[in-house]
């Protein structure tokens, strides 16, 4: 029997059947072909709509969303709700998370600081959007999101000139950006350690790209930023640890 194309699959439908592994000549570490059997479904995080899937610009890769929540502060007694945020991830997540998380329950992984810091510097793309519920500028998002990556690389011993550098410019991308309500940032944070942006007025994704920073730690501490130990978007970490491990239970290597 021939083995099983190199190419990745993922239907429109995104409906996914995990075929049989072990075929003859397979290589089950790099090639794996996913078919999901449920499909993977939108999320609704307040008055935005994470659709299943999306195309990036340019590209011909699907990714699936792996989940979305809220971003908020308690001020003053009360909850006030920033952003809404989405993170989708290419398919090849499922089998390079699966290999050690797939008999892991919901419980053991919305605790575990290494399964979500290993979506954050796992080898697959990874597509963010934060969508805005409240009013802020450019300067007010980016400072703080400064702010969070400083603290996760010093914590790392990794905080250097480089990392210096790639802040100040991504601190005057956004010095001139106002977020109002409805709009959205979609960032790529590609496997060549490039980090791109795209500002948009609403939910559509933009055709161009608004800057790109090639650094890949900084791409990294965003992400964790959101989802690591002290990710400030709970909600988004619960999001993900719930819907992943219904997909990984399905992956398999004929066991």
């Amino acid at each position: 029997m021939a083995p099983p194309t190199k190419s990745l699959i993922f239907r429109i439908t995104l409906t996914i059947c995990f075929l049989t592994i072990g075929l003859p000549g397979y290589n089950s570490q790099m090639d794996e072909r996913i078919l999901f059997s449920k499909p993977v479904t939108k999320v609704k995080v307040e008055n935005f709509t994470f659709r299943p899937s999306v195309k990036l610009p340019g590209s011909n890769e699907t990714l699936f969303l792996g989940g979305a929540g809220i971003r908020g502060l308690e001020l003053q007694g009360k909850f006030v709700k920033f952003t809404a945020i989405g993170v989708y991830l290419e398919e090849k997540a499922v089998p390079w998370l699966a290999d050690k998380w797939r008999c892991s329950t919901v419980a053991r992984l919305e605790k575990s600081i290494e399964f979500f810091k290993d979506i954050v510097t796992g080898p697959f793309e990874k597509f963010i959007r934060v969508s805005f519920v409240r009013h802020l500028t450019g300067q007010q998002y980016s400072e703080k999101v400064a702010h969070n990556c400083v603290k996760i690389w010093k914590s790392a011993g990794v905080y250097a000139p480089a990392q210096t550098k790639a802040l100040e410019t991504f601190l005057n991308v956004f010095k001139t950006q106002d977020f109002l309500p409805g709009s959205s940032i979609y960032w790529s944070l590609s496997t060549s350690g490039s980090l791109i942006f795209r500002f948009s007025k609403d939910v559509s994704i933009p055709k161009v790209e608004s800057a790109v920073i090639k650094n890949r730690l900084l791409g990294e501490a965003f992400l964790e930023s959101i989802i690591g130990q002290n990710g400030v978007s709970p909600a988004t970490k619960k999001s993900l640890a719930t819907r992943l491990p219904e997909i990984m239970k399905k992956y398999g290597r004929g066991n």
